[in-house]
């Protein structure tokens, strides 16, 4: 049963004392201009401090290129003006796909990525061109190439298999010829003309459940050193073959909240409590390794999605208020950059906030909590916000992501996702579409766990 909550916040001065009655402390800023300064990655300069998140629509083309929806989601993006631009989970693998829409480069595709980029810069208002990410994956237990599950795990998990699945845990060899379709990949994206491609290793795809695979013996499992083999791999090899032509980046899950020994990042004795000492330790491995951008996100959209994208209307009530959770995600970006002070981190849990997302945008940077101010489903709902931040002065209400969950929900029925409610031309019918045809989801599952 969905369940919905509404929170007050009209005013800022409502927001203030909704923080304060839940004992959040986020740093704001009614003074937006320090999102309007430039930032320098290596010798690329990223045009403003407002990143849009890799926000995955499931609606490539069959063979893994992109389609139209995909063109014009980036179109949109890119219009909106944000200095950076993450685009979404693109799978190295035919089998790492997490369902058959899933884009895909490899060499057959790379032309449809090749307009997808040129797009991107056609798009671009100003004379300068975004900083473009692409997000590189393999979707492990999530893994759907034909619609059906067909996960590809590192290691069982009481907390995240499902009943009735035949599961596959992924070899040693496999794991390491699979490091070197990154690589291709990586080849063909800076062919392109991206600026970096990410590694991603969140969200409990296989190389976010690679580092918490405690349990698993082998060269990947067991030790730290084992844990993050793979995704340490990926990255050398990456920069052995393209130098300084192209930057590195990792979207970074730094705090599963699943229980020890099968969680990251969490306490060993209270699994609802972040310990970042092992992502700490990988973040300055990484940089020291050449990775010059860490994306901070935390939790499992599949599991226990408050901690991901704390929300007001979903399948469960969360057990803590959304501000909580979005101050969470904050402050673990926050620890990061702290412990490794050269990176650029981008933080994440702005969106839930509506308006107000711009001032704590502007006072968390401001405070140096992390160099740029990530947004994802708002996105989705206004692309065009950093528009509207920097022309006139702020965001708008009526235009912000109202976290109703629709366009996870389009996800979990296997549809083609966006804004169901901003953007309702397209994603009202598609919505309804893919309801329609499955009338029930995962939302006892997720209710169960937590």
């Amino acid at each position: 049963m969905t369940t919905h909550q509404r929170f007050h916040m009209d005013t800022l001065e409502q927001f203030k004392r909704t923080m304060e009655e839940n004992s959040v402390d986020l740093p704001l800023s009614e003074d937006l201009s320090i999102l309007s300064e430039p930032l320098r990655i290596g010798g690329k300069t990223v045009l403003n401090r407002l990143a849009i998140h890799p926000m995955e629509g499931c609606d490539g083309k069959e063979d893994g290129s992109p389609s139209d929806l995909v063109f014009r989601r980036y179109e949109r993006f890119a219009k909106g003006g944000a200095g950076l631009l993450w685009v979404e989970a693109t799978a190295v693998t035919q089998n790492g796909r997490a369902n058959p829409r899933q884009l895909y480069l490899n060499q057959q595709t790379k032309d449809g990525f090749q307009r997808l980029f040129d797009k991107i810069q056609e798009d671009r208002l100003s004379a300068s061109r975004p900083y473009t990410v692409l997000q590189l994956t393999h979707s492990g237990r999530y893994s759907r190439p034909e619609g059906k599950p067909a996960p590809i795990v590192a290691v069982r998990n009481p907390y995240l298999d499902g009943k009735g699945l035949d599961y596959s845990v992924i070899t040693d060899s496999e794991l390491e010829a699979l490091e070197d379709k990154y690589v291709e990949a990586a080849v063909l994206a800076q062919e392109v003309g991206f600026d970096a491609v990410d590694i991603k290793a969140c969200h409990r795809y296989l190389n976010s459940e690679l580092l918490s695979a405690f349990t698993r013996e082998g060269r990947y499992g067991g030790s730290f050193e084992n844990r993050t083999r793979f995704l340490i791999d990926i990255v050398e090899k990456i920069r052995s073959r393209l130098g300084d032509s192209m930057d590195v980046a990792v979207r970074l899950n730094v705090y599963d909240a699943i229980p020890y020994p099968y969680g990251w990042g969490v306490n060993r004795e209270d699994f609802r409590i972040p310990d970042l000492s092992e992502p700490k330790k990988l973040a300055r491995m990484l940089w020291e390794r050449g990775v010059r951008i860490i994306n901070v996100t935390c939790g499992n959209p599949y599991y226990n999605p408050h901690v991901n994208r704390p929300y007001d209307i979903g399948f469960y009530t969360p057990p803590e208020h959304p501000l909580v959770g979005a101050e969470r995600i904050l402050r673990c970006g926050r620890e990061i950059q702290d412990a490794v002070p050269e990176m650029t981190v981008i933080g994440t849990g702005l969106s839930w906030m509506r308006e107000y997302g711009a001032l704590v945008a502007a006072g968390a940077v401001g405070r140096g909590w992390f160099k740029l101010a990530g947004f994802g489903r708002q996105a989705f709902a206004y692309p065009d916000f950093p528009l509207d931040i920097f022309r006139e002065g702020g965001m708008k209400r009526s235009k912000c992501c109202i976290s109703c969950s629709k366009c996870s929900e389009i996800m979990r029925f296997g549809g083609k996702t966006g804004c169901v409610i901003k953007d309702s031309k397209i994603y009202a019918p598609l919505y309804k579409e893919c309801r329609d045809g499955k009338p029930t989801l995962i939302g006892d599952l997720l209710a169960e766990h937590v």
